[in-house]
């Protein structure tokens, strides 16, 4: 019999990164957790409806206000003692983290509510149409930029950080075992806390699905997701790039979503600037 937390039933599609780092969230957080999920893919299960996947206290709320219901979850626990032995997830996509719900998550951040707050970043709005959003890659191609997403990607890590926030990091399905560790090392420090991750989603990004590993790792080696840990404000860790320079189209390439990329030459500019944004990275981070 399966016994993971998340199960059976989830209704998402084949390849989902997104499913497979929930999993382990869940999976490093215990049963003793409870999470509220903003409208996205995690919701969404087989019928008839309320059949759920998740073997744990969750609740659904709105786009916008995982953070806030979390908090009152939150509060609650502290009322009646429990704070110290229930853990509080709150999370949400990247449209819920970075646009729509950006105000509440601040004010939970700046409230210091004892929750942790799990971005699953696949840079786009996937569950509604693969609309484009704060966090999609520049030079992306969504339904609402056909053309090529070319704005600067949101730093949602650095502004939790400017938060002051007892623990801030980011991870890639690419290396479960660092999801895992990041999640119980997170719900062992003290307030609010932000964990994203990097989840490369099949029908937005448009890859084969059994290469949803191989991207997320790509994605950490060539520097254009940069991962590491900041404890109140400032980096105590990252994960280096290899030594060997992996260029950014060996990422790039697989993905449909940056195919008009490199069908005309007057684009080649736009694959360099992402080039740059990688290179950036790796010195801003000091991951080489």
């Amino acid at each position: 019999m399966n016994k993971y937390l998340l199960s059976a039933g989830h209704g998402a599609c084949s390849g989902c990164g997104q499913l497979l780092a929930a999993r382990h969230v869940v999976e490093a957080a215990g049963p003793k957790t409870i999470v509220l999920n903003s409208t996205g893919c995690l919701e969404v299960t087989t019928s008839p409806y309320p059949r759920t996947a998740w073997r744990l206290p969750w609740m659904h709320s709105l786009f916008e206000n995982s953070s806030a219901v979390a908090t009152g979850v939150a509060a609650a626990l502290k009322y009646q003692k429990q704070d110290t032995k229930i853990n509080v997830i709150a999370q949400g996509g990247d449209g819920g983290t970075f646009d729509i719900g950006f105000g509440l998550i601040s004010g939970m951040w700046e409230r210091d509510d004892k929750i942790l707050y799990v971005c699953y970043d696949n840079e786009a709005y996937m569950n509604t149409g693969v609309q484009s959003s704060a966090a999609t890659a520049y030079g992306a191609s969504t339904t609402t930029s056909p053309a090529g997403f070319l704005q600067k990607k949101k730093n949602m890590p650095e502004i939790a950080m400017a938060h002051g926030l007892s623990y801030v990091a980011t991870a890639t399905v690419g290396n479960i075992q660092d999801i895992r560790n990041k999640v119980q090392k997170a719900l062992s420090m003290p307030g609010a806390k932000y964990l994203q991750i990097l989840c490369p989603c099949t029908a937005g990004w448009k890859y084969e699905d059994r290469l949803t590993i191989k991207l997320a790792k790509l994605a950490q080696q060539t520097g254009i997701y940069p991962v590491f840990e900041a404890e109140y404000g400032k980096i105590t860790k990252v994960i280096k790039v290899p030594a060997k320079k992996i260029v950014v189209d060996e990422y790039l390439k697989p993905q449909k979503r940056f195919q008009h990329l490199y069908k005309k030459s007057a684009n080649l500019k736009i694959i360099q600037q992402i080039q740059n944004i990688a290179d950036q990275n790796i010195k801003k981070y000091n991951l080489q």
